[in-house]
């Protein structure tokens, strides 16, 4: 059971840009105020040129979504700016949530362009919560992301999260241990993180540890009488191999065996990890103790992760800290938020689009959902397929798919399961989801990443890009409203 309660004490309400508010001001004195609206959360890239991403931060948006409360002291602060009006304060004071929301589940490989949330409701709601929806859903599916590739560097080599004393602050450990552990990470270091969400809480020792004792051979002594079911003994403070690992091989020898135990691990946190773990194994193995596990930890990700592995070190847990919970190779994703359709008089969605220079910055418009095609012989991933809210992909037949840009390239697919992948959280306010266990939310990314994606999807440099594309009927209302702003 997870326990909460440092987050929920917070009223994040605020959490968001200010122009989010003197727009909803605007809104409301123009009488536009419950023009009913949808709003998009996509993404343009994929982190670190990768094939794919992994979505995350739904059950932060739930908890977000869920405490929306303008407080008095929150109403005077907006009164002093002396921007707002009395019956829009007023307005304020009594909100309540009222919009529907759909999202693509946790765990969910995604991919550039499709709707990954999308919002529909009153304007002034909708437009609200962006700041939030983007800080949530960005952070978590980066790190989660990042995560993902560093557990498939590891080929089966379990991953630990390390990060917390390097993230960016109390929320970003917290809920970096969170997105890590989404991504395949088997625990955690941050305490408070396996706490409450019920995951392994990992760690060993400081070099402090060691230092504070007058040798090396008593500060291990000592730790191994105080959790002999669970020692993994830190083995580069001074000398790795002339000091560390013997001193390590004593200690079982003469404090743990004879009493019923086996020493669990060593850890090498600095010096050549490739060369000083095939010296250690050699040296444990000769000793007996073929089971020791060697963890290695300094600076790691998934380049280096491979090439260790590809040089033949004999490590078998990787801790990684800051370069997994900051996604230091490249800290942003790059989600946004944009309107894509407006309800006429008539109650009918009208189309919205922004236009630009830049291709990848048009939008797709509409109220949409997303569809992903699996092939049924081999459950893997076709393609995905963004459609309009009221089509239906009927799977019992051939279905054509085409590049939305480069339009010749198409092509026709049979023998498939069509799956939509957004799932309804809210419903006019009331959430209507039961989050997952992040256990089974970890459960299924791993499920989804190892079972539906090719392998060319998943390579590091140079992946496949999968397929995003339009059903005809969409395709055909962009390109009219597109060619409509020729004119």
């Amino acid at each position: 059971m997870r326990n909460m309660d440092w987050k929920d004490q917070r009223n994040l309400t605020m959490l968001c840009d200010f122009y989010e508010l003197t727009m909803a001001n605007g809104y409301f004195e123009n009488g536009m105020g419950e023009k009913e609206v949808v709003f998009d959360l996509f993404f343009r890239r994929i982190p670190d040129n990768g094939g794919f991403a992994i979505m995350a931060g739904v059950e932060g948006m739930i908890e977000y979504v869920r405490n929306l409360k303008f407080t008095r002291e929150d109403i005077e602060y907006l009164r002093s700016q002396k921007l707002f009006s009395d019956k829009f304060l007023e307005y304020l004071a009594n909100f309540r949530f009222t919009c529907s929301v759909w999202a693509i589940p946790e765990g969910t490989p995604i991919f550039p362009n499709e709707p990954i949330v999308t919002v529909k409701g009153n304007v002034i709601q909708a437009q609200f919560i962006e700041t939030m929806l983007l800080l949530t859903i960005n952070h978590q599916s980066l790190i989660a992301t990042k995560a993902n590739r560093i557990v498939r560097a590891a080929k089966g080599r379990p991953v630990l999260e390390f990060g917390s004393r390097r993230a960016h602050g109390a929320d970003g450990a917290i809920l970096g241990a969170r997105s890590a552990i989404i991504g395949g990470c088997a625990g955690t270091a941050c305490t408070i993180a396996a706490r409450d969400y019920g995951v392994n809480a990992v760690g060993t020792m400081a070099h402090s540890w060691i230092q504070l004792f007058e040798d090396e051979y008593e500060a291990f002594k000592a730790y191994a009488k105080l959790y002999p079911n669970s020692c993994t003994l830190l083995v580069d403070t001074y000398n790795v191999l002339k000091s560390g690992v013997p001193n390590a091989i004593r200690v079982s020898k003469e404090v743990l065996e004879p009493n019923g135990y086996r020493l669990k691990g060593i850890r090498l946190d600095s010096g050549d990890l490739a060369y000083l773990s095939k010296q250690a194994r050699k040296m444990l193995d000769e000793a007996g103790l073929t089971d020791c596990k060697i963890v290695a930890s300094n600076a790691l990700d998934e380049y280096l992760i491979r090439d260790l592995l590809d040089q033949g070190a004999q490590i078998d847990i990787f801790g990684v800290g800051e370069n997994l919970v900051t996604s230091r190779s490249e800290p942003v994703f790059g989600g946004v938020y944009k309107l894509s359709a407006v309800k006429n008089d008539a109650g009918v969605f009208e189309p919205r689009i922004k236009v630009s220079e830049n291709v990848e910055k048009v939008t797709n418009p509409g109220f949409k959902q997303v569809w992903r095609l699996f092939d049924k012989k081999t459950g893997h991933a076709i393609a995905d397929v963004i459609t309009l809210r009221e089509e239906e992909i009927d799977d019992t037949k051939p279905y054509e798919i085409f590049d939305p840009v480069h339009t010749w390239k198409r092509k026709v697919v049979d023998n498939f399961t069509a799956k939509k992948l957004q799932v309804e959280i809210f419903r006019d306010g009331e959430c209507v989801y039961e989050s997952p266990s992040l256990e089974e939310i970890a459960r299924y990314c791993k499920d989804q990443v190892d079972n539906t994606l090719w392998e060319e999807v998943k390579r590091f440099e140079n992946p496949h890009k999968y397929y995003v594309d339009l059903s005809h009927k969409l395709w055909t209302m962009k390109t009219e409203l597109l060619n409509s702003y020729k004119k």
